[in-house]
């Protein structure tokens, strides 16, 4: 029976794909973080990264929609997928309700599947929930083990962040909104020294696909800087759960994975800020972790940043101990610390 909550069906993400002029670069930053090879397609050059129940493509190939992506965008994120009940009702209702059709044939899925074009150009695909996408892929020998031994703890794709041109947040909300049902969960409004933001968190009917729409309120902010490094709009981070985010995060720095940094008076206020958290505070201030939350409503968050991998496009870790928002105390102090690097780099002035 359909859900009248959820009428397509939604099931979380199904995967994210990237591609890069760099592709083996690309695929030892994937193993730095974690994962391993798992698949490869039969007839193209893609290979499927898995960690936990995250899977990430990686496009070679040389010609289709993945490679003219990444001619103009560079090392980027060129697709996702979402699971749906049934791909071809929801595909048909996306039409209905705007959505542009594309060139399956160009797609990593091929014929047969069910893509519409999403941020940027990418494409955004419909499949089976339930159903094995790669049951026809190649598997790679002894991927299982290798996964066992290189995993870091990250499991879940959580979300994932478009960064949009200044007055088309509405447009992707209402996209988001039409084609899926999504609803806004939040919105902020973030003010650093010279710069700021608007941001809409985005959260689908099955709340496992949450999408905050980030928009710039300047010509120079970090959201419009990535709008020109990445040439036109984007999928700005993924967000990775983890159980144990000292764990990883240390076994990230082992790795030389570079972590975003916070100001040493950002862990003189957590006590105040969040009371009774129970976290190490000073194995909180060593990784440079992020909390937001609080004890009793809403539970507790623990998040912290990459620095830039993909082109501009970055990772987020992060651990949620009953808290289901997006760090809404720690979004002001990542804007103000990528603020700053951008000032110690002379993108953005600040008057004296």
């Amino acid at each position: 029976m359909t859900d009248p909550a959820n009428p397509l069906g939604l099931a979380g993400f199904a995967f994210c794909e990237f591609t890069s002029p760099d592709p083996d670069t690309l695929a030892s930053q994937f193993e730095q973080m974690g994962f391993v090879a798992a698949h490869r397609h039969p007839t193209k050059q893609v290979t499927r990264y898995v960690q936990g129940r995250i899977n990430l493509l990686l496009n070679r190939e040389p010609t289709g929609q993945a490679a003219d992506f990444r001619a103009l965008h560079g090392p980027s994120a060129s697709g996702m997928a979402f699971r749906v009940a049934d791909p071809q009702s929801a595909y048909d209702h996306a039409l209905a309700e705007g959505a542009t059709a594309v060139d399956a044939a160009a797609g990593t899925l091929g014929e047969g599947s069910f893509p519409i074009e999403g941020i940027g150009g990418s494409y955004l695909y419909l499949v089976k929930a339930g159903a094995d996408l790669y049951a026809d892929w190649e598997e790679v020998p002894g991927w299982r083990e290798a996964a066992e031994q290189n995993n870091v703890g990250l499991d879940i794709l959580d979300h994932l962040t478009h960064n949009v041109r200044r007055g088309e947040m509405r447009t992707w909300s209402s996209f988001y909104g039409r084609l899926f049902g999504f609803e806004e969960q939040k919105f902020f409004d973030i003010k650093g020294k010279a710069t700021g933001l608007f941001s809409q968190a985005m959260i689908a009917p099955d709340l496992a696909i949450r999408i905050p729409l980030n928009e710039s309120k300047d010509e120079t902010s970090q959201i419009e800087e990535f709008i020109r490094e990445y040439n036109g709009e984007g999928i700005q981070h993924l967000a990775l759960t983890t159980d144990d985010i000292f764990e990883t995060v240390e076994k990230l720095r082992a790795r030389g994975v570079r972590l975003q940094d916070t100001i040493e008076t950002y862990y003189e206020l957590v006590d105040k800020r969040v009371p009774g958290h129970g976290e190490d505070l000073e194995r909180l201030k060593r990784n440079r972790i992020l909390i937001d939350g609080n004890v009793g409503d809403e539970g507790i968050l623990l998040q912290i940043f990459t620095e830039n991998m993909v082109g501009p496009i970055f990772f987020e870790i992060i651990q949620r101990k009953g808290n289901q928002g997006f760090g809404n105390g720690n979004f002001q102090a990542l804007f103000e610390s990528i603020e700053l690097d951008q000032i110690r780099r002379g993108v953005v002035k600040v008057e004296a």
